[in-house]
């Protein structure tokens, strides 16, 4: 499988097409068969990148320990709101490299014995 790049139009182009209704149906049932082990994914990942360390545990004890209401309440909203964006940006990599796992399984491997082709005049079919 080749390291395929992408430019910033075409990124642009792939997010628009996801918004049309409809379009994410088939991929939330993928997502909901393979929660469980996509939690333990994300859980390794983050855990690898070094992102629920003691620098988390400090600021969770930080905005625990805040004494004024309002304070703490904007302190943990904004401490909730960083640790949603970063799940999903932790979570669109991972998606991204099962992706790229998934097109692997489908190329035609040659170079291994066994390795998968398309019965002779049919091609695979793709699926949305």
């Amino acid at each position: 499988m080749s390291d395929r790049s992408y430019t910033a139009a075409e990124v642009d182009a792939a997010l628009a097409a996801l918004v049309e209704p409809g379009r994410l149906a088939h991929a939330q049932d993928i997502v909901v068969h393979a929660a469980p082990t996509l939690v333990r994914v994300l859980a390794e990942a983050l855990a690898e990148g070094g992102w629920f360390g003691e620098a988390h545990h400090a600021e969770v004890s930080r905005v625990a320990g805040e004494q004024d209401e309002s304070e703490r309440a904007r302190a943990l909203s904004t401490l909730v709101a960083e640790q949603t964006r970063l799940g999903m940006f932790v979570g669109v990599a991972v998606g991204f490299e099962l992706a790229q796992e998934l097109a692997q399984l489908r190329e035609p491997n040659k170079s291994e014995p066994g390795g998968w082709e398309p019965p002779e005049n049919q091609t695979p079919k793709e699926e949305h």
